[in-house]
């Protein structure tokens, strides 16, 4: 069996389930379990599908870390519930789904699946860090385009998107970032930082565009290079290089906000895929109301043990 390591962004999975799938299915406790319920298919359709050895659950402990808010103030801030001193922010989250979370947790552990987090940082740090210190070919399961700049084709880590729904998976491989941008994945998160992200409070730099920004990072490789290309007066039209200079302050730290930490020190997991345990499995059904979702991720599961 061909070792390979899933890793789940979690909350971007979560979120996807919650609204995609109707709320009329509730627990004994009168809980709603649509994003559990909609988690776990996932957890089925991804592991039938792309057959992996290892499985993580990368989890927020921090959804909006302070030392990013430090750089720029607006990054989520139009997702803050409560602001929080000494403590992360309470994000934004529909109470029906916010209830759900710990049974997501408990789903995880009765799976096996190991949930892995770090302190003052999100999921996709984790993943960052876990994909770029992987000995074996890596999928990283998410809807946020921010971790295309994991895709490495020399170290077998490409991206399954899942922006347009489950049933319509992409595949980003090198090939494919190229094709869709015009840009490397080394360079995406420079591509990002210009282009600029309004989901994460990134306001990027004005009047500059996707286009433009790729057609930069073709010309001067980086945004070190187009910042110095701005500055001599060289390469790029005086609209452009105003725009640049205009924009250095954000430029100065943007990059910081945006690149994925890849060196955290996380605790080490068994992340080896185990057959569940048919009698927790069965309780955990029961408690929750969980059905045939438990029975198909379990089933999924234990063929990839």
């Amino acid at each position: 069996m061909t070792e390979r390591l899933m890793l789940l962004d979690s909350a971007s999975l979560y979120f996807r389930a919650f609204y995609g799938v109707p709320d009329t299915v509730k627990a004994p406790d009168g809980r709603p379990v649509n994003a559990v319920r909609g988690f776990l298919d996932m957890i089925a359709k991804l592991v039938a599908t792309y057959e992996p050895t290892h499985l993580v659950a990368c989890w927020d402990d921090d959804w909006r870390p302070q030392w990013r808010v430090d750089l720029i103030p607006s990054y989520k801030a139009h997702r803050v519930a409560e602001a929080v001193a000494a403590a992360p922010d309470v994000e934004e989250v529909p109470d029906p789904l916010e209830i759900q979370v710990p049974v997501i947790r408990e789903a995880l552990g009765v799976l096996g699946i190991p949930i892995v987090g770090a302190a003052e940082h999100e999921a996709d740090d984790v993943i960052g860090t876990l994909a770029s210190t992987s000995t074996v070919p890596v999928d990283v399961i998410t809807g946020d385009r921010d971790l295309f700049q994991l895709v490495d084709d020399s170290r077998g880590i490409r991206v399954i998107y899942t922006g347009r729904g489950m049933s319509k998976l992409e595949e980003l491989t090198d090939t494919a970032i190229v094709t869709k941008y015009g840009i490397l994945p080394s360079q995406y998160a420079d591509f990002a930082a210009m282009r600029g992200d309004a989901s994460d409070g990134l306001p990027g730099v004005a009047g500059v565009g996707e286009k433009t920004a790729a057609t930069l990072l073709a010309a001067h490789g980086d945004l070190a290079g187009i910042r110095r290309a701005a500055e001599a007066g060289e390469g790029m039209s005086a609209g452009v290089r105003t725009k640049v200079l205009s924009a250095a302050d954000y430029l100065d730290v943007a990059p910081r906000v945006v690149e994925v930490v890849r060196d955290l020190p996380l605790p080490e997991v068994d992340a080896r895929i185990t057959a569940p345990d048919d009698a927790e499995l069965a309780t955990l059904a029961k408690a929750w109301s969980l059905g045939s979702s438990a029975t198909r991720a379990a089933e999924a599961l234990s063929a990839r043990a």
